[in-house]
């Protein structure tokens, strides 16, 4: 699931791509749960609306349109955003890629899980948003309005300093690894950073966030913003679907020194690193190095 390393380097990239152009046409695919903003609705609104900003808070793109509006976008588990041109076996169905494997991949021709496409005046490249399982979510907010998913949202990670997560384990028993996913307290991290940020903290994601105390949780909102911050470096982490707007890997997934790595030697201790599932999350760490 692309968390906010990944939809950071989205923005980054993707903006080349959407910033000072005019939409002059929007394709869909038929009304599902991917669109909380119907498609015709969408189609109606952002033909003629040019994009003059593109934020993000925690895993959510916000494109600022010209008339005030926000179109906000999420990848979900399985949501890929990129350009006309791209490619990747990823962005093939996972039948295709089984097949092609050794195959340089073709152009990406628009599919029936490409949900939205957005075509320009300028006829320069397309913007693509494909996702095979629709978890992911397209919504646009009106000018002087908002929404309820970015209300509850808490601080963005990168703008963290440990106080929020201090505040808000002091008196939950809850694992603090599930407050750390917890979206309405920090904002943009998951399953991945937050095992590699409590592996560089020491932490075990076990641990009892009561019983993590305010210099702890400084030191684990560093180590999350360290990794996520080399993860942008990298350009994110491509364990499954994930692909860069131009279609190329992130980088991270090779740095990673817990996540996905069960019955490895722990890089510090060499004990080899568990897996637990902590509220139906892979939770891996090094019982030896993390208390």
């Amino acid at each position: 699931m692309p968390e906010l390393p990944e939809v950071e380097v989205t923005r980054r990239r993707i903006g080349k791509l959407l910033v000072g152009r005019e939409i002059a046409r929007v394709v869909t695919t038929k009304p599902s749960y991917f669109f909380l903003t119907s498609p015709l609705r969408l189609k109606r609104a952002l033909a003629g609306r040019t994009v003059e900003r593109l934020d993000r808070h925690g895993k959510y793109l916000l494109a600022r349109l010209d008339d005030g509006a926000t179109l906000l976008l999420h990848l979900g588990m399985t949501g890929q955003l990129f350009g006309e041109g791209a490619r990747s076996l990823r962005l093939q169905q996972k039948a295709a890629r089984r097949s092609s494997a050794v195959e340089t991949p073709s152009g990406f021709t628009p599919d029936q899980h490409t949900h939205l496409q957005l075509q320009f005046v300028d006829g320069g490249p397309r913007v693509f948003f494909r996702d095979t399982r629709k978890f992911g979510k397209a919504l646009l907010v009106s000018a002087g309005s908002s929404d309820a998913r970015l209300e509850k949202l808490g601080i963005d990670a990168l703008e963290a300093d440990g106080e929020q997560l201090f505040e808000a384990a002091r008196k939950r028993s809850i694992p603090i690894k599930s407050l750390l996913l917890d979206q309405a307290v920090i904002a943009g991290i998951g399953n991945i950073y937050a095992d590699e940020a409590l592996f560089l903290a020491g932490v075990s994601p076990e641990r009892a966030a009561r019983r993590v105390d305010a210099s702890t949780c400084a030191a684990i909102v560093r180590a999350a913003q360290r990794v996520m911050r080399r993860s942008i470096e990298t350009g994110g982490s491509s364990i499954s679907d994930y692909v860069t707007p131009d279609g190329s890997d992130g980088g991270y997934q090779n740095e990673r020194r817990v996540y996905g790595r069960e019955d490895e030697p722990c890089p510090r201790c060499g004990d080899p690193i568990r897996r637990v599932v902590i509220a139906q999350r892979s939770s891996h760490f090094c019982r030896i190095c993390q208390t």
